[in-house]
């Protein structure tokens, strides 16, 4: 694993924050207020995201007693209450909840892919945004709390720990990511075009699966650029014994390339032209998204990992919101 970075002053960096295109660790602070109406719901798991030391669905012989019910295929026998069983003829069982604390890890993506946005703001803003809501969201439900901020070349680990200090801790470390993935656009004189480490997605999920263990949510915050069949087994791997959810991030011209003519694009050091009009461009740019998305798509349906889409168009609060009336969080 790699070491946690060392904390850096900020204040002496090139770029000051606008939170569009760099987030600000006030703007990650402010999410706490914004960390409520929403929760993250696995249909298939025990346990919601963000429950903590709620009451678990874990079926068996908990501390409290829940419903009695009739008897279903797989029910421990020992749960069998023998007095109703008999006085209605139907097998009945004696369900419990227990008190469960639950270990959160948030993994999130600040790659140079990650360095994209055309309206509200940077994908990488999304992602740091909806990683401090996750964080405040947890704290608030009593869980410990940790992290996996990962770049193009290094992995830093934040260990789940249940305190404000931690989160505090966290923000500042992800923070940092975010401010150097555009500072270094802006200070760097190398006109060597930024080169976006795909591999470096599976090396923080190999990572994960040695650090996971069991019982424990994973949220994945990433726009799964570098995706592949080895992502696709890591992630069958971390979701037997664990809660896992993908958080995926996007951008609306990513999913259509505007038809606005000859455009000049740039990654902040190189510059290219290209023509929006060219229908082949069009169509090469539109599979290469639906390619992403179909992917985070088959992680739900073979994984059955719950799939959020986040644009980067909108409040990442409200988009939270709309998805639980939705049912999908």
């Amino acid at each position: 694993m790699g070491s946690t970075p060392k904390e850096t002053d900020l204040r002496d960096a090139a770029y000051i924050p606008d939170g569009r295109t760099a987030v600000s660790l006030s703007q990650l602070i402010d999410m706490q207020h914004k960390a409520h109406g929403f929760r993250f719901a696995s249909p298939h798991t025990i346990n919601s995201v963000m429950m903590g030391r709620h009451k678990s669905r874990t079926r068996g012989r908990g501390l409290n007693f829940e419903e009695l019910r009739q008897y279903r295929l797989g029910d421990d026998i020992r749960s069998m209450d023998w007095k109703v069983t008999n006085r209605t003829g139907k097998p009945h069982v004696r369900v419990y909840s227990e008190e469960r604390e639950r270990r959160v890890m948030l993994v999130v993506d600040q790659r140079s892919a990650m360095l994209f946005g055309s309206t509200r703001v940077m994908k990488s803003v999304a992602a740091a945004e909806l990683t401090a809501l996750a964080a405040w969201r947890s704290l608030d439900a009593g869980d410990r709390v940790g992290a996996l901020i990962f770049n193009d070349h290094e992995i830093a680990e934040v260990r789940p720990h249940r305190s404000r200090t931690q989160i505090m801790r966290m923000l500042s470390v992800l923070q940092r990511h975010n401010v150097e993935l555009l500072d270094s656009t802006r200070i760097n004189t190398d006109q060597t075009a930024t080169v976006v480490n795909g591999d470096q997605l599976n090396h923080v999920l190999t990572e994960l699966n040695a650090l996971a263990g069991h019982d424990m949510q994973i949220v994945l915050v990433t726009d799964l650029y570098g995706a592949d069949n080895k992502t696709e087994e890591l992630i069958a791997q971390l979701s037997r014994h664990n809660d896992v959810m993908l958080g995926f991030i996007y951008d609306p011209m990513e999913a259509k390339l505007p038809d606005a003519g000859r455009l000049a694009v740039s990654d902040g050091r190189m510059q290219l032209e290209i023509d929006t009009k060219d229908r082949e461009l069009q169509k090469k740019y539109a599979y290469a998204f639906e390619q992403r998305l179909e992917r985070a798509h088959k992680f739900l349906q073979a994984y059955h990992v719950p799939v959020f889409p986040i644009s980067t168009a909108e409040p990442i609060e409200e988009q939270l919101q709309q998805l639980m009336q939705g049912g999908v969080v």
